[in-house]
């Protein structure tokens, strides 16, 4: 049965508008010209040449050339596939998560064409004045003496069996 939940759909979409088609049951041949086409639409001569016609290692490198244009686009080892990920099909759903990922990284950079996914948060560092700290350190945590009465776990039997 043909992987499809809504992250895969949005996935898919993004493809249809950028490349035409990417077939999950051609997994290794459509897939593998695919993924090299849309980082070149994010980042133009990214991946240089592009295999489509040859036996798998030659369809693999695409995906190996996929793989480090993504790492300099940005995207962190996490977040990438390997490669029998997509040419096994092993783990689509990591396909996808790699292509939200590429979306998200899309915005960060300011891509002027559609997105996928929620945009990253930016950071929001914080400066404090030594009086602010040394005031927050006399206020009450959430979970201490001061919300919960001093209410501990002491005394419970968690995970032992019942005397009789």
């Amino acid at each position: 049965m043909q992987y499809l939940d809504s992250k895969t759909l949005a996935a898919r979409t993004l493809f249809m508008v950028f490349i035409a088609h990417w077939d999950l049951h051609d997994a290794h041949r459509s897939g593998s010209k695919a993924i090299g086409q849309l980082i070149n639409k994010l980042q133009p001569g990214s991946v240089s040449k592009i295999c489509t016609s040859g036996g798998g290692f030659k369809l693999r490198e695409n995906v190996s050339a996929f793989q480090n244009a993504a790492r300099a686009y940005g995207l962190p080892d996490a977040e990438l596939f390997q490669t029998v990920d997509l040419f096994e099909k092993r783990n689509i759903a990591q396909v996808t998560q790699c292509i939200h990922a590429l979306g998200r990284q899309a915005q960060r950079k300011s891509f002027n064409g559609p997105t996928l996914g929620p945009k990253m948060a930016e950071s929001n560092a914080r400066e404090f004045t030594e009086e602010q700290l040394r005031a927050g350190q006399n206020m009450v945590g959430l979970l201490n003496d001061g919300m919960n009465k001093g209410a501990s776990q002491a005394g419970q039997n968690i995970g032992l069996t019942r005397h009789i």
